[in-house]
């Protein structure tokens, strides 16, 4: 997806600020789930990398790679959504973090949210969902970029 002044729900972009293909990591360590939401990202017109656990991610990042957008699963082995999302912003990271859960408790995540999640929905991840994040990803490039030029 390019990113300009609005998205649609099939992902086309209107304006012109910044063109540029949105990147996105999938982190999560169900096969199915990644397979699902890649299928789903690409019918957005987004890149997609996916890493099966947080220090996936993290290695990811450590290696120079860099991602718009993180879709980070709340519970995985080696290293969860928690503990990885806190890495990656004591790394610097400020790429968009979003996390997933199946979790549904008000408390389980706003406990995920604390480790510096963008946002964060109980799964299944839907177009609604995606488009919402999107919307919302690209006004906060805006609104960056006019501050910036400041």
């Amino acid at each position: 997806m390019e990113f300009g002044n609005s998205a649609t729900e099939n992902g086309s972009v209107s304006g012109s600020v910044s063109r540029k293909t949105l990147s996105v990591l999938i982190v999560d360590d169900d096969p199915i789930i990644r397979r699902i939401n890649t299928a789903l990202l690409n019918r957005f017109g987004l890149e997609v990398n996916v890493a099966e656990n947080g220090k996936e991610a993290i290695d990811l990042y450590l290696a120079g790679a860099y991602f718009d957008i993180v879709f980070m699963d709340m519970e995985m082995p080696i290293m969860d959504g928690p503990m990885a999302t806190k890495e990656l912003r004591n790394m610097g990271v400020t790429s968009t973090i979003v996390g997933l859960t199946s979790r549904s408790l008000d408390s389980e995540i706003q406990e995920f949210m604390a480790a510096g999640l963008n946002g964060c929905y109980v799964k299944p991840l839907t177009n609604a969902k995606i488009t919402s994040m999107l919307q919302e990803h690209i006004a906060n490039v805006l609104k960056k970029n006019r501050f910036q030029e400041k």
